[in-house]
């Protein structure tokens, strides 16, 4: 019987030979014609193009290429040293190529809530995120038993107030050099500026979103208090100004005076599981192209 769930992974055929172009530049005329004719002279098939300016004259010009090369792993340096010479002067433009096939190499933060964390693990083993988890890292010893059965290293190193700098050290000791992103999985630390200027990766950030906001311990039994009907969740990448980061993904679901405070708790759970989810598979098939403050998804 055949299954209707994914079963692939970014190493199954349907990423074979499948490249992904993304760019940045100054707007003006020309740019997609030159892109297009480059990889096309390069015997490349493009099978779809997204692009945005961020004014009609004088904007941001943001593209995300697709397309099918044969024996592309092999071609690919050639391809973006060729590129780099001919048509990234031309138009400044800002470029990054990547090879479908290859996940991105991603480490998950966490301290004791496993729901965004399982999440994750779960919905990689189904095939549903294009990335390898190469170790989860937590601050508390907590969730290892939960994480044995997916295969995945789990590294403890306490985490608090007082021993951040060794912890970090620690830290990057483990990732630096081996990951393309860390995922912070409620983890309850906050990440200083020294470890993201060093770490040389993304980090995305996923907290719960309430209207009005609720700062501190609590959050859900204060938000009943006023009667909150909106539990919501921000995807973010990490910056070094506390959860100010370029949005990637948020969502909301609404509720009422029926609602308990466990209910919220679950509510909020399941909407930052959703959340959190969608922006590391956006970020791992390279739809995400950061724009100052703000984000572009394709």
């Amino acid at each position: 019987m055949t299954s209707n769930y994914p079963t692939g992974t970014s190493k199954s055929a349907r990423h074979k030979d499948i490249g992904r172009l993304v760019l940045r530049c100054p707007d003006r005329a020309g740019i997609v014609a030159a892109v297009s004719t480059f990889l096309t002279e390069a015997g490349a098939n493009i099978i779809s193009l997204d692009q945005h300016s961020t004014e009609a004259e004088g904007g941001t010009f943001l593209q995300r290429t697709v397309f099918h090369l044969p024996g592309l792993a092999a071609a690919r340096p050639e391809l973006e040293a060729r590129f780099a010479e001919r048509i990234a002067p031309e138009f400044d433009i800002d470029h990054r190529f990547t090879d479908a096939a290859t996940p991105k190499r991603v480490a998950i933060f966490a301290s004791t809530a496993d729901h965004c964390l399982l999440d994750l693990l779960w919905r990689n083993r189904r095939g549903e995120l294009d990335m390898s988890v190469v170790m989860v890292i937590a601050n508390h010893p907590d969730l290892a038993d939960q994480v044995r059965p997916f295969g995945v290293p789990f590294v403890y190193i306490p985490a608090t107030r007082d021993t951040r700098a060794e912890a970090e050290a620690r830290q990057l000791e483990l990732l630096k050099g081996n990951v393309d992103l860390v995922v912070l999985a409620r983890y309850m630390q906050i990440v200083t500026p020294g470890f993201l200027n060093q770490i040389g990766c993304p980090l995305i950030n996923i907290h719960h979103s309430f209207l009005p906001a609720f700062i501190g311990a609590n959050t859900y039994r204060r938000a009943k208090e006023r009667g909150v009907k909106l539990v919501g969740a921000t995807a973010h990448y990490v910056t070094e100004d506390l959860d100010e980061g370029p949005i990637i993904e948020q969502d909301v679901v609404r509720v009422d005076h029926t609602h308990t405070v466990e209910d919220l708790v679950r509510l909020g759970a399941d909407v930052e599981r959703a959340v959190l989810s969608r922006a590391v598979l956006w970020h791992c098939q390279d739809r995400v192209v950061r724009h100052h403050g703000e984000t572009v998804i394709f």
